[in-house]
């Protein structure tokens, strides 16, 4: 019988797998499709407090997110790096108006109508620079952007602007390094394995999976819900339980566009509506940017970013850019449904994004695991212990804190000098190609590399870099179970691909799939 059985293989799912099996927990993980098939791979790629989150008052949020950017930054430095945040400033900018700030202000000074002052920003910034207890990380400046590079492709009606820090993480390659250290000790994870019930019986859950290996039963003495999206139908529709609990999802999309400009930082760009969105350089050729905020009432799989959206995100950019962003320039688009505490916000942009955990104790406990932000995974984790320890007595405490992930056993500052010995070692390399494998699996990549002494030695090129060394890495270690789990997911080698190499790729892992050995695995009862 297992400890925890967890349902979901977001950040969610796969953070508290880890926590758990670091504590000597035995560990049962099922998702449904893929790992970060849904809200975990359709993020915007950042770890940060949420700038904007201030407005809303909610500061042990925004803290608890600054305090992790650099403790997550330590622990990952091959899959996330601090970013500069340029924030252009000009009066027509505007609160979103049922924000507390807003409405505050709106009693003080009636005559700003909306507004955010200039010293408002400012005074959000420090906050954001104190809040978290920053080290690493640059504070905050203010820019001429007349005679800064970062206003070279601005309207010219931006004159000045604030820059500040926040991190870049690669979303989905967490999910599976968590995951990957979960297993390491000791977790089961299982992929394309739904569950079809889950039942109290006495005092531990029975639960029936349907995976590759066909209909199984498990027991396990908690069960952890950490569902995502499906959070409430796994809470009405699985386990059978009533609940007055519940999720607003809100639908997040953006764009990728070639790339709108050569400098390295970012934009944090204030609408006239009072929302935001961001520009960020993306996977060197590109720009991302995002995100929406939109009600969704269909099925959390059926997300997509519609017209509607890709235009409003096209005439927002437009506005800050010098030259317009227009359809023409976007190649990619993407949707993720973010589960959101159902706390009865007027708007999907003032639904909290804190998590909440609801412990059901009547029989066996069920934890059930609403919202959350990638940046806060870790922390989210260690709640979800705290609540759990009392059926667990015999559990080790807090460990995450700094401790790296498969392959992020370097220094923070060491990708440069990483990407020079795995050159210097494997010459044959581009500087593109040796870069991105740093980028992805850090110290691994010597790994994945072996003893080649050439791209020939590294098996079949299926394009863009992707060699067969590489992809058979990522079905043996990393769960990878077709095209798309590579291509959009452990990479986003997908821009750079054609539909028949996409189409090549799946092939060969339709040919080569085979069942991780169970001998990984402790026996399912």
């Amino acid at each position: 019988m297992a400890d925890l059985f967890i349902i979901g293989g977001g950040i969610n799912g796969c953070g508290i797998a880890r926590d758990a099996s670091g504590r000597g927990l035995s560990v049962i993980l099922a998702e449904q499709g893929d790992l970060a098939q849904a809200t975990s791979s359709s993020s915007t790629k950042l770890f940060h407090g949420g700038l904007r989150y201030l407005e809303y008052f909610e500061f042990r949020l925004v803290r608890e997110a600054l305090e992790e950017r650099e403790t997550l930054l330590t622990a990952m430095p091959h899959i996330s790096w601090p970013m500069r945040f340029v924030l252009p400033y000009h009066r027509d900018m505007r609160f979103e108006g049922a924000t507390p700030t807003s409405r505050l202000l709106g009693l003080v000074m009636p005559w700003m109508k909306g507004r955010r002052p200039a010293w408002l920003i400012r005074l959000g910034l420090f906050l954001y620079d104190t809040l978290g207890g920053r080290k690493i990380l640059p504070a905050t400046r203010t820019l001429d952007l007349s005679r800064d590079p970062a206003g070279a492709v601005l309207n010219p009606k931006f004159a000045h602007a604030y820059e500040y820090s926040d991190c870049w993480v690669e979303d989905s390659r967490l999910v599976v390094l968590n995951a990957r250290d979960a297993e390491a000790r000791g977790a089961r994870i299982m992929v394309e394995t739904p569950v079809i019930s889950a039942t109290r019986t006495g005092d531990h859950w029975e639960i029936v999976t349907n995976g590759p290996e066909g209909r199984t039963t498990h027991r396990a003495r908690a069960l952890v819900n950490a569902g995502g999206p499906w959070v409430e139908d796994i809470i009405r529709n699985v386990a059978r339980i009533n609940s007055t609990e519940g999720v607003r999802l809100v639908r997040g999309s953006h764009i990728v566009t070639r790339k709108l400009y050569d400098h390295d930082r970012c934009y944090f760009f204030q609408g006239e509506d009072g929302r935001i969105i961001f520009a960020i350089p993306y996977e060197q050729d590109f720009t991302l940017i995002g995100t929406t905020d939109k009600d969704h009432h269909g099925a959390p799989k059926d997300a997509v970013c519609t017209d509607e959206e890709r235009d409003y995100l096209l005439e927002f950019a437009s506005k800050y850019f010098a030259k317009p962003v227009t359809r023409d320039d976007v190649v990619w688009t993407y949707s993720g449904v973010r589960p959101l505490y159902n706390d009865g916000a007027k708007s999907a942009t003032a639904a909290t994004r804190d998590y909440v955990l609801s412990l059901d104790q009547t029989g066996a406990p069920l934890l059930n695991v609403f919202g959350g932000k990638i940046t806060t995974y870790r922390r989210l984790a260690e709640s979800a212990l705290e609540k759990l320890g009392p059926f667990f007595p015999g559990a080790k405490g807090k460990w995450t804190a700094r401790q790296p992930l498969p392959g992020g056993d370097f220094p923070v500052d060491g990708v440069p000098a990483l990407t020079a010995s795995l050159k210097a070692a494997h010459p044959y390399l581009s500087d593109y190609h040796a870069a991105r494998l740093i980028r992805a699996y850090g110290t691994e990549a010597v790994t994945i590399l072996g003893t080649a002494k050439s791209l020939t030695d590294l098996g079949r090129d299926f394009g863009a870099t992707l060699t067969e060394a590489e992809l058979r890495w990522l079905m043996t270690h990393e769960y990878a179970r077709h095209a798309a789990d590579v291509v959009w997911r452990r990479t986003k080698l997908g821009l750079r691909l054609t539909p028949d190499q996409v189409a090549a790729i799946d092939d060969f892992m339709t040919t080569h799939r085979a069942p991780r050995p169970a001998a990984e695995y402790p026996a399912a009862e």
